[in-house]
Parts: C-alpha cells; sequence; structure tokens
C-alpha cells in the first residue's frame, strides 16, 4: 500500500470515528432525555448532523444503538462524579460527601440530558429487551465501584459492598423523587436525603 493510499485510510478512519463518536453523543442525550421508546433513529441521525442511510454503516439495529449509547452515557456521568469528587475533596471536603454532594444537586435534577442514565432510566428496564438491561446492571455496578472507592475507611458496620450498594440505591432513588417535586419540595427532599447519607455513611457525619 503506497504512503498516500494509507493516508486516505486513516482519515477515512479518523472521519468514520468522529461521526460515530457524535451519534453516541446525541442519542445518550436523546436516550436520557427522552427514555427508550422516545429514541428515533431518524432525530438522532439529524441532530448528529448525518444522514439517516449512514446508521447502518455505524450500528446493526436502534437496539445496539440504544445499548452502546446508554454505556457512553454512564461512564460520561461516573467519569463526571469523579471529576468534581477529586475537585471538592481536594478543599478539604470527603470523598463521599463530595459524590453525594454531586449527585444529589438540583443542578443534576435539571440535567435530564448530561446526568445519570441510570437514574434517568431505571423504571424502564423491566420492559427492556435483555441487551438493554444488561448494559444497565453494568452501569449501576460502574456507580456502586464509584462509591466503594470513596466511603471511608470507619465505615459503619457492614460490608463495604453492601453499604455502596444501600448508597447507590438511595442516591438514584432520591433522584427520581426530587424530580417528582418542585421548589422547595424538591430542595427538601435533596437536602434530607443528603443529611441521611452523609450521617450514616461520612466519617464526619452530617454536618455542613
Amino acid at each position: 500500500m503506497s504512503a498516500s493510499s494509507s493516508t486516505s485510510s486513516a482519515t477515512k478512519q479518523s472521519r468514520r470515528e468522529q461521526s460515530h463518536e457524535r451519534i453516541l453523543q446525541a442519542a445518550a442525550r436523546a436516550v436520557c432525555r427522552d427514555g427508550y421508546a422516545g429514541v428515533g433513529v431518524a432525530a438522532v441521525m439529524k441532530e448528529a448532523g448525518l444522514t439517516h442511510g449512514g446508521f447502518y454503516a455505524h450500528f446493526d439495529s436502534r437496539e445496539a444503538l440504544l445499548a452502546e449509547a446508554l454505556e457512553y452515557a454512564g461512564k460520561r456521568s461516573v467519569a463526571r462524579l469523579q471529576e468534581r469528587g477529586r475537585g471538592r475533596s481536594a478543599r478539604g471536603v470527603s470523598a463521599l460527601r463530595a459524590l453525594v454532594d454531586a449527585y444529589l444537586s438540583e443542578a443534576h435534577v435539571e440535567s435530564f440530558e448530561e446526568g445519570c442514565p441510570v437514574a434517568a432510566l431505571a423504571s424502564e428496564m423491566a420492559r427492556t429487551g435483555p441487551e438493554l438491561r444488561a448494559v444497565a446492571g453494568a452501569r449501576m455496578r460502574d456507580l456502586v465501584k464509584v462509591i466503594e472507592g470513596v466511603l471511608p475507611a470507619d465505615r459503619p458496620a457492614g460490608s463495604l459492598a453492601g453499604n455502596a450498594v444501600a448508597i447507590a440505591a438511595t442516591l438514584v432513588g432520591a433522584l427520581q423523587m426530587a424530580r417528582t417535586f418542585d421548589g422547595a419540595e424538591r430542595r427538601n427532599v435533596l437536602r434530607d436525603c443528603r443529611a441521611a447519607l452523609l450521617a450514616q455513611y461520612d466519617r464526619d457525619g452530617g454536618a455542613a
């Protein structure tokens, strides 16, 4: 293969990867915002700036798109939580408090498109196929693993994994509950759930 042919091939691959990334970004936003049933291939491709006809060059089916978009959204959400946690930990806030505060924040409540896909989609899991449930389960395990990594060494009695699962379930449920309210009721749900988690699991308790 000539150098020019090799360069051309690499350029095509790079363009394909960029297009694939744009499709995933659009689909991840759509699935968190609209749910599984609300995601249409044509709308996703349009938002990505690509033609509908190019979809099957990237995915075998709509189900495959949804599965990969959910994985993409989950990894992005976990990375964002970890980044926020590191920033606040550097300022003397415990890693667990930083994570809880970031997850149970009004900004996260309002951020469907960029927020945690587990909280956005958990209620739909029973009505999806095995491929999507498997991806959703992996994303939940990722959240649990992040929580395990920030639990204090002198945590309350109980297994590390068990405590992390309890915290993850509370975070997801609290976020979903907060999204059913507005104003003071929403703030109260977030505040009370943050306080309950930190009082039980954080070395500094519920103190601000």
